[in-house]
Parts: structure tokens; sequence; C-alpha cells
């Protein structure tokens, strides 16, 4: 089953063509820089604005269609949105803003969704039942609203921005029920950011957009191993995001190893009991090459690669894509590394990970 989208808009000074598709379930995030068309598709997909031209469809059932003149109402899309701010009821308890979710639930497929008493659970907000929202904080309030969209029983679950407003904080504190939301409400969920971390923790497609126009539809862990993408490949924290397992722990050196497909990283002691799995951002900037085997070394993580292909990336650095078993990192060098090292593609190398630079993206036990 798919979501596919095609839409064309045109404002004063802005033009959408945008087209993609994305399995369901699973969290699909429309990604890239402020202005490049991300909210506008929201919109269009929630029914709150009326692309020109286009078509929009939900598995088997067509939600919009200019040619065919097909444009089913906001409310019939049975879709649930979250915005940047939570738009709570603020003369309502958190107990009343939730129960409206639930009725607006009725005529939804009675077995798509979840309980009042999961959500409740799931977003730990039961200490929060009798409150107002002007006493919530930034995060508990997005916590709510997410709470609600859920209890409407949505096909669809739209986030725009959601966590754009919270500082770092409160950022970190509600990526973990996002998480959760993810793996327990089996809809499909799209999910607009201009932010990588959020991108490395919750994306299983990502579709990376730039002035209106789609660059590329696909898994995370492909498109970010990806050179040729200048979204991605022009910001510090460019790299390959890897799917790993915990594989054991060693309390006494403060140390964690994680197993991933081509080898095992070793990395600062992380929380997690062995078989979690997590995404590792290992970014390009932090891969150092040898031709030859290094002994003697602080770095812990040395692994033996081949060279897929150097692509240059500005006037003096080149990105040099590796294999490690089946899994791809990507290496950041100067030019004359490159020269000096006589790096080619299929030429085995071995590739230098910086543990303490790894960044755990996220847990999905």
């Amino acid at each position: 089953m798919s979501f596919s989208v095609s839409l064309q808009h045109r404002f004063a000074d802005f033009e959408l063509d945008a087209s993609f598709e994305a399995p369901t379930p699973g969290v699909t995030v429309l990604f890239g820089p402020s202005g490049s068309g991300k909210s506008t598709i929201l919109a269009c997909i929630a029914g709150l604005l009326g692309a020109q031209g286009g078509r929009i469809a939900l598995e088997e059932e067509l939600l919009f269609d200019r040619a065919r003149g097909v444009d089913v109402a906001a409310e019939s899309r049975r879709t649930a949105v979250v915005f940047q701010d939570a738009r709570l009821f603020p003369h309502m308890s958190v107990r009343n803003n939730l129960r409206y979710g639930e009725r607006r639930s009725r005529g939804n497929d009675p077995d798509r969704g979840l309980e009042f008493d999961a959500v409740i659970d799931m977003l730990g907000v039961a200490h929060l039942l009798d409150r107002r929202p002007a006493t919530l904080s930034g995060g508990e309030r997005q916590r709510v609203a997410l709470g609600r969209a859920l209890l409407a029983r949505p096909r669809l679950l739209l986030m725009d921005e959601p966590l754009a407003a919270l500082d770092a904080p409160r950022k970190q504190e509600i990526l973990p029920f996002l998480e959760r939301v993810r793996d327990a409400a089996r809809v499909p969920i799209i999910y607009v950011t201009h932010a990588l971390d959020e991108v490395d923790r919750l994306a299983d497609t990502l579709v990376l957009l730039h002035h209106g126009r789609v660059l590329a539809t696909g898994p995370l862990h492909q498109l970010s191993a990806r050179t040729d993408l200048a979204v991605l490949s022009d910001r510090r924290d460019a790299g390959v995001v890897l799917a790993c397992t915990i594989e054991a722990h060693d309390a006494a050196l403060g140390q964690t190893r994680l197993r991933f497909d081509g080898g095992a990283l070793t990395v600062p002691a992380w929380s997690g009991a062995p078989g979690t799995r997590i995404r590792v951002r290992v970014r390009a900037r932090d891969v150092a090459i040898a031709t030859s085997a290094p002994a003697g070394l602080s770095i812990r993580n040395v692994l033996p690669a081949i060279v897929t292909a150097i692509t240059p990336h500005g006037a003096h650095e080149y990105f040099v894509s590796l294999r490690v078993g089946d899994s791809a990192l990507t290496a950041r060098v100067s030019r004359a590394a490159v020269a000096e090292l006589t790096l080619s593609p299929g030429r085995d190398v071995w590739a230098l990970v910086k543990s303490v630079a790894l960044h755990a993206a996220r847990d999905e036990s």
C-alpha cells in the first residue's frame, strides 16, 4: 500500500510542482529549508488548501484530483493535524481536550487507532488530565495535541514542524513520545521539519524538497549516503545513518558495542538493553581513511572498507564513498589527501571513525 502525491500550485512569488510516493504505514518526512514548500504540501493533503493542479491518493482512495473534479472536504478526509502551536482549547481541561478528539472519531474505522487509556499511558499525560493548557509547558501541550489527534482515529496523521517552537531540552523530552506514536499508532504519518535530528530519529521515507521541487525520495539510509544532494551534503553534519543493534556494554571501560551490517562500533556508554535497535549518524567529517592497517591509535573504530566513489565537494574537498560490508560510509577529506593516498574506486582501505562523535538517533525497541 502507498500514499501518492502530485501537486502543482502557484503563489505570487512561489511555484510548487512536487510529486512523490511513500509506503504505508510508516513516517514520511518532508525535509528542506524554509520556503521549500513543505507546509504547503501538508495543507493540500489536509484539504486546507486546494491545489491548482494535481492528485492525492491514500491507498485506493482518491482524496483530490483536479482534472477529474475530485476534492474531498477536509472534514471528510479523516486526517488529523498537529501544528507548531498546540491549538488546544484554553477553556477546557486536558481531559476534555482529549475527549474532543474522541468525539471527532465517530464514523472513523473503530479498529483503527488507540483507546483513551492507551494514549494517556503512551504519552505520559495522566497527571495532567485536570489541568488547563495555560498551566502546561510547551512540550506538555504538544503531547496533549498529539493525543487529541490520535484519539480522532485518523487514517492519516499530519505533523507540521511540531517541535519548532520548543527549546532543545523540551524537544529532546518529546521526541521519545513521537517514536512511541510511530511504533504504536499503525497510521501513516507525514512529518514536516527542517531539523536533521528529527529526520534521523523518525523518518522511514525521506522526501527532500527545495524551491517547490522534490530533489529525491527514498529510505533514509539510502539518501543519507548520497553525496550529490546539496541540501544534505552541504551541511556540516552531513553523513550516513546506520541501523545498529546494541550488542554489549562494558561498564568498567564505560563503553558500548554496536553491531551493524558490516561490522561493529565501540562508542561511549549508552543506555539500552542488548538487542535494542538504534540509528547512528556517522558524520563524514568524523571519518578518516588509511591505506594500510593503522596501529597505536586512540581512535577505537577501524573498519576494513572499499572505496566506491570519489566526488568533488567545493574547491578543496572530496567526499569518498565507502562500502563496509553491506553498509555505506562517507568520508570528507581534502583534495591533497585523495592525491597523496592515490585513492580510487575499488581500492581497499581502512575507515577510522571517531567514537566520541557518533550520535545515537533513536531507540526502535
